[in-house]
Formats: structure tokens, sequence, C-alpha cells
């Protein structure tokens, strides 16, 4: 009986395996490249016509190779990057698996010159029919030259289904890019159809993302920049201003290898969650440096896909520094005034800009103190701001009418020294509730407008996440124990969550018919509505948890920071307004809510200016 399994051809296998390699003519451009990249190039050239699919070429000023490297460099896993299996713990090359131009030989048409610094003259290589292969010496540049033609001209089935020009044009950019962000020490020149589309000078990190984005590009950007001794992370995030509905412009770079990583891309975007809208993405550059033996990139012939030996703790390092960059900036909404066509007025709401360094200098001040850190304001001290605040107008309106005694004039200037020497600058900070649902408020640009309930739930909300990474109870023991029946859906997950829960400071007993006994409550929790919070607490924890799909500890963060904060129409005395306006500020992210709501907008005063026709 004949064998049904038989070894396949040569010939056929190169075929079958170079597709692997050889995707569309973007996958051509993106080996070239590598491989003048690790040439230590530092000027590399390329050149396409329709689209990559009749020639490509690349041309670079390289290492360049010797007629028998040359020979050498279209057999199968042949490379001069690594030479024992203990190299691939330290790959610090973009190529190393020897596949990528004995790949491109089995389905193009390949030519390749080179030249090395010592020698006088060069090499041509070209494969034209699979595996004949002509060499000749030749004068040519120094470096090495490498020309694909014809993109799977003998397998006509794959060549049928590449994309139109524009798709696979499109797709060698994006590549060529990249490629150029990782290096920006190396000049790119990209020629299609002889008309030179990129011009890319080498310089800075900074200089080449405005040659390839915008030159006001760094404007709508934040650092990113954090070291460690097991790895670091730098580069920009990209501020709510420049925000996409598509994918596309995420760029992670490991050991300047640009990779994708759902991991890392994942604990990018919950860093945003709070900004992003649905259906957004985030921009962003990052540079991942790590030691090599904690990654595998010898996955896939493409060598997009990487993994980590720490991946969870690479997660939280990476969701950590991007949060903490985000909070150093101030992402406060600006409304402004303007004509529509139809001659009326429209609201413009511009979210999220001007955005700059967050020194909180342009916020509410009640004294004239730092407060960076307080959560709290003492009675001495609102008594010394409104009371400060009741003299001055008292003053005001008194001046003309009759002149102050020596005794006043004394006290006054004692008065004001106390003043100057507990602060430089005087305090004029004025507090508003508006319809019980806004505090407006005065700030030397103009008007700061805070959403009360909002705010609220951005301090519980940070304070929760706290009170369930700590140990230490935080309850208000009830003087008369409440008694609620649940469904028994809500009952079973309040005991499942009976330990996360009790960290925020409730104490349950759990009694038969699914009856709970509440014996003590959050500190937060307002006299009175112990027994409507815990209701809504467990039922948005429930919708959340079938809908949004939140981790457990943030879910159960935003759901009770939700249902636990003030509400629009409470109304809340001048005390209670400075204490809210301080916690807020003092906490990470002071100008989004949990769910990505705006908590502050800001009108400025030329605005205020422009509308009354002031001109100074």
């Amino acid at each position: 009986m004949t064998s049904r399994i038989k070894i396949l051809p040569e010939n056929i296998a190169n075929k079958i395996a170079a597709g692997e390699v050889v995707q569309r003519p973007e996958s051509v451009v993106k080996e070239l490249l590598e491989n003048a990249v690790d040439a230590k190039a530092t000027n590399i050239v390329l050149i396409i016509k329709q689209a990559g699919k009749s020639l490509i070429q690349v041309c670079d000023n390289g290492s360049g190779m010797t007629e028998e490297e040359a020979v050498l460099s279209i057999r199968k896993h042949a490379t001069s990057k690594i030479t024992s299996i203990e190299d691939l713990e330290s790959i610090n090359t973009l190529g190393f698996r020897g596949e990528a131009l004995s790949s491109i030989a089995a389905v193009c048409q390949l030519e390749i010159k080179t030249e090395t610094a010592d020698e006088e003259t060069g090499t041509l290589i070209k494969i034209e029919n699979e595996n004949e292969i002509v060499t000749e010496r030749i004068s040519t540049a120094k470096g090495t030259c490498v020309s694909v033609k014809n993109i799977f001209y003998n397998i006509p089935v794959r060549r049928k289904f590449l994309k139109s020009d524009t798709t696979e044009l499109k797709h060698i950019i994006d590549t060529f890019n990249r490629t150029a962000l990782a290096y920006p020490e190396i000049n790119f020149k990209f020629y299609n159809s002889d008309n030179l589309v990129f011009d890319y000078k080498e310089g800075s990190l900074d200089d080449r993302i405005q040659q390839v984005f915008a030159d006001n590009m760094l404007e709508a950007l934040i650092p990113v920049d954090e070291e460690t001794d097991y790895l670091s992370v730098k580069g920009y995030i990209g501020k709510p201003s420049i925000f996409k509905k598509s994918k596309g412009e995420q760029f992670l770079f490991l050991n300047k290898r640009f990779v994708f990583n759902k991991s890392i891309n994942h604990a990018v975007f919950t860093a945003f969650e709070n900004i992003l809208e649905k259906g957004d993405y985030p921009f962003f550059i990052l540079f991942i440096s790590l030691n090599p033996s904690k990654v595998d990139v010898n996955i896939h012939p493409s060598k997009l896909e990487v993994k980590f030996d720490d991946e969870k703790d690479i997660y939280n390092f990476i969701l950590s520094v991007v949060r903490k960059s985000i909070a150093t900036h101030d992402l406060v909404p600006t409304m402004s005034f303007s004509g529509s066509e139809d001659g009326n007025e429209k609201l413009d709401f511009n979210p999220f800009q001007p955005l700059r360094q967050n020194d909180f200098s342009d916020r509410p001040s009640f004294t004239s103190r730092e407060r960076k850190e307080r959560t709290t304001v003492t009675d001495e001290e609102i008594d010394l701001v409104f009371g400060d605040l009741k003299k001055n107008i008292l003053t005001d309106s008194l001046s003309g009418l009759s002149a102050r005694s020596e005794t006043d004039e004394l006290e006054t200037d004692k008065e004001s020294k106390v003043e100057k020497s507990a602060s430089s600058e005087p305090d004029t900070t004025f507090l508003i509730q508006l319809h019980n649902k806004y505090i407006l408020s005065q700030i030397k640009s103009g008007l700061m407008i805070i959403d009360q309930h909002v705010a609220h739930e951005r301090i519980l909300y940070e304070k929760a996440l706290s009170r369930l990474d700590a140990n230490l109870p935080f309850s208000q023991q009830l003087l008369f124990p409440i008694k609620l029946q649940f469904d028994l859906a809500s009952y079973e997950i309040l005991k499942e969550l009976d330990q996360m829960i009790s960290k925020l400071g409730f104490k349950l007993k759990y009694l038969p018919k699914n009856y709970v006994l509440i014996e003590g409550v959050p500190d937060d929790i307002k006299s009175g509505s112990e027994e409507k919070i815990l209701k809504e607490f467990i039922s948005e924890y429930l919708t959340n948890q079938t809908e949004k799909h939140l981790e457990e500890k943030d879910n159960i963060a935003k759901s009770y920071s939700c249902k636990a904060a003030i509400k629009a129409g409470d109304r809340l005395s001048e005390k209670e307004m400075r204490l809210l306006i301080d916690q807020l500020f003092a906490t990470s992210m002071p100008y989004v809510c949990p769910h990505g709501r705006p908590i502050v907008i800001k009108i400025s005063l030329e605005e205020f200016d422009r509308r009354f026709g002031r001109t100074s």
C-alpha cells in the first residue's frame, strides 16, 4: 500500500513557509527596514512603486555584506544576529530568525547590492527563478540596497487577494512611520513612484514626532517618564483633544521594537477610562525598556506579538505610570459663546482644554496658604476667610461716610501685617450654590463651575479605593440596627462581597429569609439614608457587573461613590461647599468623575469681557 503522507517538495514548502513572513507588501517593507536598522545604518531610503506590488527597494549606508555573507543571507535560517540557543535570552536586534530574505526570495524577484567599508568593490546577487542565484562583482555605494520586484509573481492566488493600492500604501506608510518613530537618530526618506513623500531628518524623539504628525503635536501630548531597576517607560500620551474614534494611533515599543500587547493596551485604556467617551481611543507613544530575558518575542515570524514573564506586574506598572501622568495635568473643560450662521448665539463646549501642568494655581483658594494634601477645613479658617471678606465689604461701603479713628487705623494696619505674614496674596474667593446643583467660584482666570454631585462622587471613589486597599475599619456603629429584606440575588451578592464592603465601613449581619441587619455604615453616609444607599449600592453593582464588566474592586468603589454622594438638589452650607472643594482638589483626578463626566467647567474672564463689550 502506497503511503498517503509524503514530504513536500522544497520549492512548495518554501512558498508555504514564506506566507507566514510575507503576507503583503508591508511585510517586506518591515523586514527590510529592520535589517537596515540592525546594520547600524544612519541613512535609510525606501522606494516603492504600485504600492509595493511591482517594486520595494530599501537602501542603507549600514555595515554591508561580503559576497559570502550575501549569498548566505538568502538561505533559510541564516543570520548573523544569534549563534546559540542562549542568544534567544538576550535578543537586542530586530531580526534574529533568519527567515526574511529567504522568504522574500521564495515569492518575489530579489536583487541585493552590497559593499562593506573595507572592500573596494561590491556584490550583486539576483534571484529571479526561485533557486537560480546569479552573483557578480560591481561598483556600488557602501551599505546595502535590496530590491524586491513583483511580489507573489509565482503564487497568483496570493497576489489576487492583495487589497487596493490605496490600502496597501496605507499599511506601508504605517510601518515606515513606526520604524521612524522608534529610531529618531536615523535619517529616513520615502519615495512613492519617484515622488518624495517623507524626509525625516535625524534628531530627538520630539523632533521626529513633529515630523511624523504635526509641528504643534507636542502641545497635545502629556509626557510619561518612569524608571525602575526592572523596567522603564518613557514617551507620551495624548490629551483628550486628539482622541480618535478608531484605532491606529497607539504606538508601543518594547526595546525599540514595535509590538502589539493586549495587556499593556488595556492598561493604558483603563488609565484613561474616566476621560474616554464611548468609542474613543487614546493616542500614545510608549517606549518600554526591559531585560530581553524577561520577554519572549519568538512567538510568530512577524515578531509583533510578545509575552512577558511578569505580565501582571508590568500591567500594574503601566497603569499606575499613565494614571500618574494624567493626574499631573489640568483637564478642565472650558465654555465660550459664539454666533451661529443664523445669527443666533450658540454655546461652544471645548472639553478638556486648555491643558497645562497641574499646579492647581487656578482653582478656588480659601486661604493663601498652600494646601496640596489637605482634606479638611477648620472652622477657624472658614471664619477667617469670610470674616475678612465681610470686613472688607463693610469697610469699602463706609469709607465715604466717615473717617476712621487712629485706633481703627492702627488696628487695621496690625491686621494687614498679620495677613501679609501668613500670605502674600489677598483672598477674594466667593462661593455660590446655583439651584442646589452647581457651585460657582471666582478663580484667577474667571469663573469656575463645579457639579456638586460628581465632585463628591470623585472624592468618595478615591476614598473607597484607598479603604479597599487598607485593613482598617472606617465604620460608625448604629445605635439602632436596621433590618432589611433583599431579593435572593442581592442577598447572595452582599454575602459574597462582605469582606470587601466591610472595608468601606458596612457592618452587616446575615439573617434567614434574605434579611440583612445593618449594624454599622461608612462615616460618609448621613443618618437616615443608610437603608436607601445600601439598596441602591447593590443594585448599581449588579447593573455594572452585567453591562460594564468592571473589575470587582473598581465596581464596588464606583457603585458606592455614585449612590453615597450628595445629590443634585441637596442644599449645602458655605462650610460644606468649601470642604467639598478642598477635598476635591486633594484627589488625583479632580476634573473628571469616575464615570467620565466633567466635574469642573471654566468660563474665562476674557469671555465675560467680550460678552459685555469691554476692551480693557
